[in-house]
């Protein structure tokens, strides 16, 4: 786990917050900060770095998993996915971590739902894997749990993720880059395992993904990122 950090108050008489964002891959992501302003709203000053910013597309590419323990899924900037090492971006985001906390912001969000066991901070970080695990397990203390994850081979990791409590774990692969009808497709499929509640397990889902998945499941629907930007909200606030 992330090593422990003390919360300070706020100065009443401090400049207004600013919340920076870690993405696992590379900066810009207007989708991501738009997704997170629909919870945060316009005015929050928002600092987006990725954690593989200043890296050639050919070093991304060199990047790979070693297993699927350690298999990632992001989008780039120009749209394309890509899978990327845990383990590689763990070590490229400490600095980013690192570099935020210097720039003066208040609380900084990992944005990924991968766990990040290691990283160290000076300020808040949310870590959108532990809010989703925590909040699944408040609201379904048992039952059938039905989880999207980018790719198959992540299957296992999910899993692992979150066989901590008396769940039945289903997992569906859903590529966040596919479009309509891979979303209905899937959505379909998690339908027919008649889950109690479904996880949308990476932050490249959308709020969008989102209402499909609850309208053709008809089960309740956890985003990633927008459980994530609610725990900010409450440190900001």
């Amino acid at each position: 786990m992330a090593s422990p950090i003390t919360i300070e108050p706020r100065d009443a008489t401090a400049t207004r917050a600013t919340l920076g964002v870690v993405v696992i891959g590379q900066a810009p992501r207007p989708e991501i900060e738009a997704e997170l302003r629909l919870v945060l709203g316009d005015a929050l000053p928002i600092e987006l770095v990725g954690a593989l910013d200043g890296l050639a597309r050919a070093e991304i590419d060199r990047l790979t998993p070693r297993g699927s323990d350690d298999t990632l899924f992001t989008k780039l900037p120009n749209g394309d996915g890509v899978v990327i090492s845990k383990a590689a971006v763990a070590r490229h985001a400490q600095a980013r971590l690192d570099r935020l906390a210097d720039q003066g912001t208040d609380v900084t969000l990992m944005c990924c739902t991968g766990a990040f066991p290691g990283l160290t901070a000076r300020v808040p970080v949310v870590f959108p894997s532990a809010v989703l695990t925590s909040l699944a397990a408040a609201l379904l203390p048992r039952g059938r749990l039905g989880v999207f994850t980018p790719l198959p081979e992540q299957a296992d990791q999910v899993r692992h993720k979150w066989v901590d409590q008396p769940w039945q774990i289903v997992v569906e692969p859903l590529l966040p880059i596919h479009g309509p009808a891979e979303l209905t497709a899937a959505a379909e499929r998690m339908a027919a395992r008649r889950p109690d509640l479904v996880i949308l397990d990476c932050m490249s889902y959308t709020t969008a993904m989102k209402h499909t998945v609850r309208r053709i499941t008809g089960a309740r629907t956890l985003l990633g990122l927008s459980c994530a930007a609610r725990a900010v909200q409450e440190l900001l606030d």
